[in-house]
């Protein structure tokens, strides 16, 4: 039974081999799926268990410098992600309507596949948001949102990028989730800086905004493809993935927005202080008593043990 099963799993990855776009196969953490599922098991691992172990008898890391340069370099990552998307298609050749999986070789093609493996690789980046959060003992801060979100994300892009690197209308979502990280990563860099740019952060109110505006651009616009009277995209399945993505994401966003800004749950007061850091994939929140949380959107909780939820209120 267990050479069987052995046999099975020999089978399926000589299958993945066989449908991985040659264009990419060859880049990092894209031969197959093992090297970036034991990355992110080992990413899971280390944040609910682990880690809060490691330190439960430790203090917390202050981390201000390195946060200030991790944050700085994901700006710059994230707007050189969004120029590559637009200098590969998005502001030259495409249509922003039925764009097609490109299955060519020009050096265009290869330019908007570099920037589909940028934005991947992006996703293992940012699991120092959580490292972070498990160094300053801010373990309350890892939701089963935040784990969730920064394990499937990577996990997902890599099956998506296997078979449709050059991915025309599907990438979309992609080129538009960096240009929000630019001003969030921005916002998290100013904040770790230190008290003395606090007065920089008037816009803070309008992160959760342009992150609602970010679902609904992405959910318009691959929803084109249930109107149009012919599109042959070659893998529809992706239109349907990123379609509910976008919705789900949406909603959760807008609970936040009703608790937080309609019904005032966590309206900030005048002399709030902005979180040091946060997960780019999750809004900002601030306590009703006018004072935004250190490095996340929970109230503190000793035990080490993953939050489950979806926006903890407090």
């Amino acid at each position: 039974m267990l050479s069987e099963a052995l046999s099975h799993v020999l089978k399926m990855h000589s299958y993945l081999r066989s449908r991985t776009d040659v264009r990419i196969r060859d880049y990092p953490l894209m031969r197959g799926p093992e090297e970036m599922t034991t990355i992110l098991l080992a990413y899971v691992f280390f944040s609910v268990y682990f880690g809060p172990r490691f330190m439960v008898n430790r203090k917390p890391y202050s981390l201000k410098k390195p946060m200030v340069v991790y944050n700085l370099s994901m700006v710059l990552l994230n707007g050189y992600i969004v120029y590559e998307f637009l200098a590969a298609g998005w502001a030259t050749t495409y249509t922003w309507r039925c764009d097609l999986a490109d299955t060519g070789n020009s050096p265009m093609t290869f330019r908007m596949i570099q920037a589909s493996w940028l934005f991947y690789i992006s996703k293992f980046t940012e699991l120092l948001d959580t490292i972070f959060f498990v160094l300053r003992k801010k373990q309350s801060q890892i939701t089963f949102l935040h784990v969730f979100h920064h394990s499937v994300m990577p996990w997902s892009w890599w099956w998506g990028i296997t078979l449709t690197p050059a991915a025309g209308m599907a990438c979309f979502h992609a080129m538009l989730n960096s240009g929000v990280h630019v001003i969030m990563y921005s916002y998290y860099g100013l904040s770790a800086a230190g008290p003395r740019f606090q007065k920089y952060l008037w816009w803070k109110k309008y992160m959760t905004a342009i992150q609602l505006t970010q679902f609904i651009m992405i959910s318009v616009h691959i929803s084109q493809y249930y109107f149009m009277e012919k599109c042959d995209y070659q893998v529809p399945m992706w239109i349907h993935l990123i379609f509910m993505y976008g919705v789900f994401f949406f909603i959760l966003f807008s609970h936040f927005w009703v608790q937080a800004y309609i019904k005032g749950h966590r309206l900030p007061g005048p002399k709030s202080t902005p979180k040091l850091n946060g997960s780019a994939g999750e809004p900002i929140t601030a306590v009703a008593n006018g004072k935004h949380l250190e490095n996340g959107n929970a109230s503190h909780h000793s035990n080490g043990k993953i939050l489950m939820g979806k926006v903890k209120e407090v």
